[in-house]
């Protein structure tokens, strides 16, 4: 599969792997396909911070946004998430492919605190079962992204009956 991400990260020569996987419903089955813990897969999710002002956040698969923290990061006192159409326009990606590689706009990159010292993580590739391994450090590095700690544990979700 070729994407706008698998190009971006091919021409600025950062070593990866590329890793294709059929459909999965869940972090821990997304984790398993792709060969890692669920605290390597590195969500990124869109967050806008005014009318057409997006970051970019990426949160390690076993945590979660703290919104107090991430606004005090920011400096802001409103944050929000775009709907899927919103999203798509920000980055040139559809949910679940979005990736700061190849993004549409180069919006700014704000990664979790652990991410740098992952040794693998694994990252959207830009398309749907498509998938990028790489170094914590290198993703940050590669993205000039702004180190911080914006997250906190996920916490499970109680079943339903």
């Amino acid at each position: 599969m070729h994407t706008a991400a698998l190009t971006a990260v091919a021409e600025a020569g950062i070593r990866h792997r590329v890793i294709e996987y059929g459909p999965v419903r869940s972090a821990a089955e997304a984790a398993a396909a792709r060969g890692v813990e669920v605290a390597d897969v590195v969500k990124t999710l869109v967050v806008r911070r005014g009318d057409g002002d997006y970051v970019l956040v990426l949160v390690p698969g076993d945590r979660v946004i703290s919104w107090p923290k991430l606004r005090a990061v920011l400096g802001v006192h409103r944050l929000s998430l775009p709907d899927a159409a919103a999203a798509r326009d920000a980055t040139g990606y559809e949910r679940g492919t979005i990736t700061p590689f190849g993004s549409a706009t180069p919006w700014p990159v704000i990664a979790d605190a652990a991410i740098p010292s992952l040794e693998r993580v694994a990252i959207g590739g830009g398309g749907h079962g498509v998938n990028l391994h790489l170094s914590g450090s290198d993703l940050v590095r590669f993205l000039s992204a702004d180190v911080a700690e914006v997250t906190r544990p996920d916490e499970p979700r109680p079943a339903v009956a």
